[in-house]
């Protein structure tokens, strides 16, 4: 399978998270202190509504309190003792999104936090080439993902998948996709082609890389991507062998 790279323009790219309104008007530095006095003195996450304090008052997240026979600051029993308080301060505080380590810049109220989380771009995800050394070269993988190639260019990683799927009795289908090891909003500055050539034939599909979050089940299942058939690919083989051109450039 071939490969071909062609430049258009600079590389440039941009991943920026705009941050949800305050209930109140606190200031981003104030909010930021109000936000460390709910760290957890175990884990350093976030103790958040509904907080529960030992007998003198101190603070230890809900997924680490059961794990604990005693506080772990002043050593005394936890107990069951809401915190009214901070519970109301917490409602009016901007925290940060857990993954602000690896690039998240979104601050939100408590309520917002774990939904935002969950589907945020910077998590971290599965490494979509299970069983790999890691090294970007051709990997062929067993079940539905046929065929799998890495590549590289515009200082990004860019993987071509090949499944093949008997969506009808008998009538085989392969469905090619180019997808971007990074977020959405940059995968919207590229484009690419895929191009089947041979004997005087041309099969071209273009379209915007998926972020490799998107995963590629549903743009196969709309047959969002290029789609072709056993005897279509016969038609473009040569000797057997069938060639994809891959060509990345910058929306």
């Amino acid at each position: 399978m071939s490969t071909n790279n062609k430049r258009r323009g600079a590389s440039s790219s941009s991943c920026s998270v705009s941050g949800v309104p305050a209930l109140v008007n606190v200031p981003t530095a104030m909010s930021a202190d109000l936000a460390s006095l709910f760290e957890c003195p175990v884990c350093f996450d976030y103790v958040l509504p509904p907080i529960l304090q030992c007998q003198s008052g101190h603070l230890v997240c809900s997924s680490c309190r059961p794990k604990l026979t005693c506080c772990p600051t002043c050593r005394g029993p936890l107990g069951n003792i809401r915190n009214l308080a901070m519970e109301k301060v917490a409602s009016n505080v901007m925290f940060p999104c857990k993954h602000s380590n690896t690039g998240c810049t979104v601050t939100l109220v408590h309520t917002e936090k774990a939904e935002h989380e969950e589907a945020c771009e910077f998590r971290p995800y599965s490494c979509p080439c299970p069983g790999a050394s890691c090294k970007w070269q051709d990997i062929n993988l067993p079940g539905a993902v046929d065929w799998v190639m890495m590549q590289s260019c515009f200082n990004h990683h860019f993987m071509l998948v090949l499944e093949k799927q008997e969506k009808f009795d008998g009538h085989q289908q392969f469905f090619a996709i180019v997808q971007l090891i990074g977020s959405r909003k940059e995968a919207e500055n590229f484009a690419y082609r895929l191009e089947l050539n041979g004997h005087r034939r041309r099969l071209t599909w273009e379209a915007m890389p998926r972020s490799i979050h998107e995963g590629v089940s549903s743009a196969i299942m709309n047959s969002d991507c290029l789609v072709f058939d056993t005897s279509l690919a016969q038609l473009f083989a040569d000797n057997g062998n069938l060639g994809i051109n891959v060509t990345i450039s910058i929306a």
